[in-house]
Parts: C-alpha cells; structure tokens; sequence
C-alpha cells in the first residue's frame, strides 16, 4: 500500500536544498526574515542563497534581488517571510521559474474563514500540478541540523550529531511544539537530525516527512506532535513503514478529553470515538503514544539512548522500603508490570545480595551502598541478565556530590563494556539533589538515561513496555459478505438489520415483524409466549426513550392492546415518525449484558468495540476496541482485561460466562465491517451472554449504511 504524494527526491529540495531564496529577507531586528536569513549565513549554510526585497540592494554581504522574476530558475526552496495577501501570487511565480519547495510561515488561511481556505486549496492545487512541496501555511519552518540547513524564523541552537550518533526526527503540526522538543532534549545530550513543522498541510503533511524520515540514514526515532491525520491510510502507511525499518515513532496526539462526535444511528459511533479509532488504529502498526509534551521528551530520551527499547517484566534496585511501596503503587496506578522476584527463584540474584536483604522485585538493599559501591555494579548486573527481565531502573537518592561520588561510578560501570543491549535507567528519587554534571554525563555516555525523579521513568517505560505486549500480528479471516445490504442506505432499524446479519450466523432471539396488530398478534401465537413488541422505525434509533419496548406480553389480547398503545407512544414522542410495523419476539433468558458494535470510517477502516453494556455503557466505558487483524484468542485476551472483567469469569460464585462466544461474536462483526464498507455502523446493545457453553445472543441491532 503505497499512499505517497511526493518521492523522497522531491522532499530533498526542501530539506536538503542546494539554494535557497529568502522571499522577504530583512535585517530588521525581530522580522522574520531577518532571523531566517541571519540563520543561514551564522551556519554557513553551504548552498546558494538569493535573498528578497525590492528595497534593498544588499544585506549580510549578500546581493539582494528585487523580485522572484529576477531569480534563477530551478531555485530548491524559496521560504516566504511575507503578509498572507502577497503568498498565493508569489507561490504562482515560484511555481512559474521551477522552484522545488516552499516554505511559508504566514498565518490567515484555513483557520482564518472561507477565504484563507480557498487560497490554501489553490495551493495544495499548485502543489499537486507542478510537484513542488509546499510546507505550511502557518508554519515555523524546518531545520537539517546534520547537514546544517536552519529554514526557520526561530534563534536556532545548530546542534549537529556527530557521525554515527543515534539521532531523532521530529514532524510536528505544531511550530512552536516542535522547536519546545529539541530544546528539550538538546540539554539531555540528544541530537535532532532533522525537524519540520507542517502547519496547515495545503500540500505536504507529517505522513509525507515521515517517509522520508523512515529513509533516512542519520534519523533512528521519529517524534511527532499531531493534533489531525489528515490521510490516515498513508500514515498508516508511513508508520508501518518506520515499524519495519525498526524506527520507533513516538507521538503526542491531543484529543482523548474531546467529546466523540455524534452517531446519527448508534452508540458504538459516539463511544467508539475519533481519538480512540485513531490511537488502536496506528498502535497495531507499532505507534507508542505519549500523554504529554513531557513524556514526549522521556520517551524518546530512552528510545535514543539505549540499545533496545523496554520490554514488558520491569526489575527495580531500589534503597528504602518506603519508595518500594510507592514503587508498587506507581507501577500499578500506570499499568506497569514487575517481574516478580524472590529467593526461590532468583539464584543469580541470591548470590550477590547479603543475607539480610531478601530477593525481591523492587529490590530493597538499604544504605548497604555507602559503604560497599559494589552491591550497585553486582545487583544491576545480576537483573540484566536474567532473561525474564525487560527493562531494569536504578530508584537512587542522590542527595548530595558526595553521596553521588560513591554510587554513580559503580552503576556507570554496569554498561562500560557495552555488553547488555536491554535498557538500564537512572531514576532519582529526590529531585532536586545536587548532582555533578560529570556524573549524569557518564551515565548518558554509556547509554544510561537519567531522569530527575522515578515517577517519570516509570511511566516512560510504561509506554514503551507497552509496545513489547502488543500482538501486531495479522490472523484476519476472509471477510463475509452482506447479502442483500446494496439496497440499503441510511439507518437500517432492527427487523430489517436482523435479517440481514442472521443468515452469517449471528444469534438473535426468533422474532417476526408484524405491520399491523393482527399480524403481532399471529405472530405471538406462533412464537409462543411470552414475547416482547418493539417499535420500528429507522427515525427511532433509541426505542425505550420513545416507550417503543413493551415486555412480558402473554396473551393475543395483550399483543393487541401494546400495538395501539406503542403507536400512541412513539406518536406523543415524536409525532413525524411513522413507525414501519412492530418486532414480535420471543422473550429469551436473563444474563449479563453486553455490547458489541462496529464503526467504519473511510479513511481508518473498521474497528469493533465491545464491552459491559447496559444502561450504564456510555457512563462506565468498560469496554475496548478491536479490529479484524484479531483473532478469537486476541479477542478473549482483550475482554479480559476489562475493568469487571471478573464478573465474566465467575465472580463471587456466579457461573463463568461463554467469553469465548463473544470473542467469536466480535470477529464475526469484525469480518463483516471488512467485507462491506458501505456499513459505516452498527450496534447491538444488549448482547447477553450466558454460562460458558451456552452462548450469546444479540437482543437488538441496528445498523447505518452509506452507498
């Protein structure tokens, strides 16, 4: 699946041009252009550079030409320091004389109204007739810190890699976010290769960066701040690129807090939310999401430094019983896991601690440091190779340069011989103690991150462990055709949906539809009794609201009566629904109540969603999404991790539930949303699943169609 817009030749022109123009070039202290072009010549940029402006004839020792017509042709990339009135007309003329790339910071379109977007679409159709990338509008700029080329309007800290450094790219939408990260991570000794801010996106979006990113040689992580995909199909596509090419992509995407936009038919659409459909969507392509700019930062330091990333089964050293405590509590509260160590089963570890220090995971060997360093090289060591252990973090208080001159050497010495490729991280527990810059400097030089405090390790290798866990294989069956779904569109209401997904095998109560009250009652008879009458509209997606759900009917004239008081029902709720008839059907037995559901979009494909359901399912959220790469296994592996994930394997006495029904349940849903994209939705709510062997059943169904 290739879905890209621009050949990595192409992106050259902007990243690593041989000549730049500066449209707008100024030594005006503070103006844009001024900074850009101070930049260029303060790192002696080693391309060509043709400075802008009709009023000057020279600035920083450059000749100034007054207009792009006076500017070569096949010039790589022009960078804009312009108003946003002059930017499309400029565009045009650069577009005109063979210009490769441009840059353009100016602010005012898309997010400005009606007008800032038609200009930005014409230059996204500028972009699209002529090849040249377009980064921006609204934009910082980008920076080659390798081979030295700074094309933003920012005072730039040219801090190259030196050769053979690992080094991370960043693409981010956010300008300001991307310049934040490599200033954070500068001061940790981490290098930039490359970093670019995509703005608006009218032409070249992350997707695009990140492709070439992927084949880049000096970028080994990729870090990005996104607040909009804007063509999932091809980030999936860069990303599972960057997966292969074991480039680690870490982002930052804001969205989790936002409301999920409305179904029109179903309450999968609204709890199966865009961020949520997004984040299981790229995590099975190997995405590692962080929850903040600060954990951006974390992340990425590790995945830097050290020569693998954490695997699950985490091993701490720590130095007090107290931060042992709180060590379980952190571990637990972010969904980390560690390793359960003890004198049983841990001989190697056995070996090397005294006999007043029992073998557990944190491992506490008290102040027993300050006088025997060597406890610290000897335990670390013993952790790291033991096999079962994924990533191991030294919990130190470092209180003072003298408490640091007994321990940071003796840990320092753990990596020296480079021989242990599985991460080791440096966690103060005291925050704020006066360490020696040597000290943190040789941690770093060995490959050892070191962080302030042990909550923020914690929670870095959380994320990072949690890529370890994730089973990204592909076990997707053949999809399953809907026969019959091409004459529907729009909502499609329960009888109608029934009937359409029960010749695929799954399980509904026996039910008929009825027009009219004679026919609800001949139909009760002939289910036998009790039944249930449920009103049927495709305007009435929710029919408990509406009085549209009456149970417990025993008798033909019972079924007479509940028609006519159903139609009076949905008519004093709703008086432009005309109902199509009634559902008869039989009234089945009582058992947890779940739900299952799908939505589709059309750029991310399908995901299913199950969980608890219930009155409370929009209130609880116990629920989790899947897509159909998942295999019944993956599936029940996911349903048990639900939060009351106890009640469906016997909770208090009560009967295990037929978890492996459901999970067949969810795929069966799963190949059906991959086998039919004209299904944008459908739910059932409830689906009751009963005592192991005895299967699930969907009590409703609805379904929403797009043609």
């Amino acid at each position: 699946m290739s879905e890209r817009r621009f050949t990595n030749q192409q992106i050259d022109r902007l990243l690593r041009p041989k000549s730049v123009a500066v449209i707008g070039a100024s030594d005006r202290k503070g103006a844009l252009g001024a900074t850009l072009l101070n930049n260029l010549v303060q790192y002696d940029f080693a391309g060509d550079i043709y400075p802008v402006n009709p009023k000057r004839d020279e600035l920083l020792g450059l000749k100034v030409y007054k207009g792009v017509d006076e500017l070569p042709e096949g010039i790589d990339c022009a960078v804009l320091a312009i108003p946003r009135p002059f930017v499309l007309d400029t565009v045009r003329q650069l577009a005109a004389r063979k210009c490769g790339a441009v840059v353009i910071y100016s602010a005012g379109f898309s997010e400005a109204g009606e007008e800032g977007l038609k200009e930005q679409l014409e230059l996204g159709e500028i972009a699209r007739e002529t090849g040249m990338v377009i980064e921006g509008p609204n934009c910082l700029g980008c920076t080659n810190y390798v081979e030295r080329v700074p094309l933003t309007f920012v005072e730039t800290n040219m801090q190259s890699p030196p050769k053979g450094t690992r080094a991370v790219g960043i693409a981010s939408q956010s300008g300001a976010l991307a310049a934040v990260l490599a200033t954070a991570l500068h001061p940790r000794g981490c290098y930039v290769s490359t970093s670019v801010s995509t703005g608006n996106e009218a032409a070249a979006g992350v997707e695009d960066f990140v492709e070439w990113l992927v084949d880049d040689e000096d970028t080994h992580v990729i870090t990005m701040y996104v607040e909009s995909l804007r063509r999932p199909k091809a980030f999936i596509a860069a990303a599972r690129r960057a997966r292969e090419a074991g480039k680690p992509i870490i982002m930052l995407h804001p969205g989790k807090s936002n409301k999920a936009q409305e179904s029109a038919a179903t309450h999968t659409g609204a709890m199966a939310g865009d961020y949520q459909l997004m984040k299981i969507k790229l995590g099975r392509e190997g995405v590692i999401f962080a929850d903040t700019l600060e954990e951006l930062a974390d992340i990425t330091e590790i995945a830097l430094r050290c020569k693998a990333l954490p695997g699950a089964n985490m091993a701490v050293l720590g130095e007090s019983g107290a931060l042992r405590g709180l060590a379980f509590d952190i571990a637990e509260d972010i969904g980390l896991d560690l390793i359960d160590l003890n004198d049983d089963n841990s001989p190697a570890l056995r070996a090397v601690l005294p006999d007043f220090v029992p073998v557990s995971n944190p491992t506490d060997i008290t102040a027993i440091g300050l006088s025997e360093p060597e406890i610290y090289t000897k335990v670390l060591t013993a952790l790291l190779e033991d096999d079962r252990v994924g990533s191991v973090v030294a919990s130190i208080i470092q209180s003072d340069p003298i408490t640091s001159e007994i321990k940071f050497p003796a840990i320092i010495k753990v990596l020296e011989s480079g021989s242990f490729d599985k991460p080791l991280v440096f966690a103060g527990v005291d925050e704020g103690a006066t360490v020696p810059a040597e000290y943190i400097e040789g941690l770093r030089k060995v490959g050892i991150p070191w962080f302030p405090s042990t909550e923020r390790a914690y929670r870095a290798i959380a994320r990072l462990a949690d890529l370890a866990k994730r089973d990204l294989s592909d076990r997707s069956q053949a999809p399953l055709a809907v026969a019959g779904i091409a004459e529907e569109n729009g909502v499609v209401p329960e009888y109608k949906a029934k009937a359409l997904l029960k010749p695929l095998g799954i399980s509904f109560p026996d039910s008929t539809f009825a027009p009219t009250a004679d026919d609800a009652a001949a139909a009760a008879d002939a289910l036998g009794y009790p039944v249930v009458m449920k009103a049927q509209a495709a305007a009435l997606g929710h029919k408990s609201d509406a009085g549209g759900v009456i149970l417990n009917l025993k008798t033909a004239d019972d079924v007479r009566e509940a028609f006519t008081r159903m139609y009076a029902n949905v008519a004093a709720y709703d008086a432009a629904i005309a109902l199509d008839g009634v559902l008869v059907e039989k009234m089945g037995r009582m058992g947890t109540e779940m739900i299952v559901g799908a939505k589709s979009d059309p750029e991310w494909g399908p995901v299913v969603l199950a969980g608890f359901g219930g009155v409370t399912a929009e209130i609880l959220k116990d629920v989790k999404l899947f897509t159909p790469e998942m295999d019944v296994a993956a599936v029940k592996a996911g349903l048990l991790d639900l939060k009351q994930a106890a009640i469906l394997q016997g909770y208090r006495g009560a009967p295990a539930l037929d978890v492996d029904a459901l999970a067949d349940l969810i795929v069966q849903i799963g190949r059906v949303m991959a086998g039919n994209p004209a299904i944008r939705e459908i739910d059932l709510n409830p689906v009751i699943i009963h005592p192991n062997g005895e299967g699930v059943v969907a009590l409703d169904a609805l379904m929403l169609v797009q043609q």
